[in-house]
């Protein structure tokens, strides 16, 4: 099967890759609850371009079953030779139609690629890219304190609301004399 169920995002990189080892550790050590899935594409050659376009062209074609909140493009540094197949058209083309939020992280920070250009967002590195999207678990700690507190607010509010609706009903003629 070609796609996974993953509650973030789906990367699209060659698998063993360095970029994809960077951007497993950062998310592990930012937000451990975030999956990544991997799809596994050629990043370089001639088969590279059309392969990831039509992976990116499935995936948001699929994006609302699949429940992709975003896609990370990336590879690490090479040679401009090495790093060509993110300047096709066709790919360019794809990334701009893709409707699911696309981050482009290509080469190291140095390197601009068309790819990069046209994708949502770019990002100078992976583990950059990775940190764009996902949360900091410290962030989402925090975040749930300060809903905790809101919650909690809010329920002691309306406790205080309904005591005097009760104070206001006790004191009526009815309740009060019957």
């Amino acid at each position: 099967q070609l796609f996974q169920r993953g509650p973030r995002g789906y990367q699209l990189t060659a698998a063993g890759s360095a970029a994809l080892h960077d951007v497993l550790d950062t998310a592990r050590q930012r937000c451990p609850a975030v999956d990544l899935v991997l799809i596994d594409v050629p990043v370089q050659g001639d088969r590279a371009a059309p392969a990831i376009a039509r992976t990116i062209a499935s995936l948001d074609a699929h994006a609302d079953r699949l429940g992709i909140d975003a896609i990370l493009l990336t590879r690490g540094g090479g040679s401009v030779e090495d790093l060509w197949a993110f300047n096709d058209p066709d790919l360019a083309a794809a990334i701009h139609d893709c409707r699911v939020p696309l981050v482009g992280a290509i080469g190291h920070e140095s390197d601009t690629t068309i790819a990069e250009l046209v994708a949502d967002h770019r990002a100078a590195t992976p583990t950059q890219a990775t940190v764009r999207l996902t949360p900091a678990r410290a962030a989402i700690a925090q975040q749930l304190e300060s809903l905790g507190r809101r919650r909690a607010r809010a329920v002691e509010h309306r406790v205080e609301l309904e005591r005097r609706r009760v104070d206001a009903i006790a004191r009526t003629s009815v309740i009060a004399a019957p």
